[in-house]
């Protein structure tokens, strides 16, 4: 019956598999690409530390010291990674977020520091956001009755540019979902003669569970939710307009935050900007994975290329990852 059957059967005429048989032919046809120079490595630092502390719920990920940030950040050069993405974490908070502005701010010396090591082989990034520096832990300056004022945050965020840019950043990071930041933003670089300093703009910045990690990474503040600013996980369309209008504004590249759970949105901003797209594997992401190898559920290496190549497959040109620097040294063997 077997034998009947086999003789019956046609052969195939196209037979992919012939282009999956040896791991040289896999990597020949391979249509998505993964290298070092496409990861940005995001780092906290923070202030009055004098060693490493470990964040309990990113395990491999610390809150670093200023001299261990540099350690990082030549690691970071040496592995040839795009870009390093820098967070602070000041020691003393208020209700401006004064400290953002401070020249001796934690995140403007840790920019200064940074540029000064390895400034001539990674773009050095700044996060540009006030919920670090605030002790109510919003993105911007509050009204009196405790919403966050979109206009004022504005002027704000110009400041902010310009200490940034006046530390010697090459890229800086708006992430606080302000309507009109990038413009203001960039017409305050402009003017101040920094008309070289790029924005990498948040566009579709969502409000999501998967940041849960990084308020502990970043000793977050924060009182009741962002939903009012950050972008409903139900819209993709939204996100799109998002980043069109911060090209519109100016921006050099436009980001979508967090990847995995929006890769659509992803690929439809692809599609509609004609600038590089980036996408931020996430705290929550990280965390998850992390947890999961560690009670030998998945295989953790093969997993974090994984996960890195779909964000890399769906359209993102840059992938900011706390990974980063991990899988420069997978991607060498």
């Amino acid at each position: 019956m077997t034998e009947e059957l086999a003789a019956g059967v046609p052969r195939p005429v196209t037979r992919p598999r012939r282009l999956r048989t040896t791991a040289g032919l896999r990597s020949l046809v391979a249509e998505t690409t993964l290298a070092p120079q496409q990861l940005v490595l995001p780092v906290f630092v923070r202030e009055g530390a004098t060693e490493p502390r470990e964040i309990s719920s990113m395990p491999g990920v610390v809150q670093h010291s200023r001299s261990s940030l540099l350690a990082a950040a030549h690691e970071a050069a040496e592995l040839g990674l795009g870009g390093i993405m820098l967070f602070g974490i000041p020691e003393h908070k208020d209700a401006v977020g004064s400290g953002a502005l401070d020249p001796a701010g934690i995140l403007n010396r840790a920019i200064t520091d940074v540029v000064g090591e390895v400034g001539d082989a990674l773009t050095v990034m700044s996060d540009l956001c006030l919920d670090e520096f605030t002790d109510h832990g919003h993105c911007g300056v509050l009204t009196p009755d405790g919403r966050v004022d979109n206009d004022r945050t504005l002027e704000v965020y110009a400041e902010m540019a310009l200490a940034h840019a006046d530390a010697g950043v090459d890229m800086v990071g708006p992430s606080g979902m302000m309507d009109g930041q990038v413009a203001a933003i960039r017409t305050a670089l402009d003017d101040a003669g920094h008309v070289d300093v790029a924005i990498l703009a948040y566009s579709a910045k969502y409000s999501s569970a998967f940041f849960g990690p990084f308020r502990e990474a970043v000793d977050s503040s924060l009182e009741g939710d962002r939903r009012t600013y950050q972008q409903d996980p139900a819209n993709a369309r939204e996100g799109v307009r998002e980043a069109l209008l911060d090209v519109a504004e100016g921006a050099d590249l436009v980001m979508v935050k967090p990847a995995l759970g929006y890769l659509d949105v992803v690929r439809r901003v692809r599609d509609a900007v004609d600038v590089p797209v980036a996408a931020y594997n996430v705290s929550g992401e990280y965390s998850m994975l992390e947890a999961a190898a560690a009670r030998g559920w998945i295989d953790r290496e093969r997993a974090i290329l994984e996960m890195l190549t779909s964000i890399r497959r769906a359209g993102a040109d840059v992938v900011l990852t706390y990974w980063a620097a991990e899988a420069a040294r997978l991607l060498a063997r």
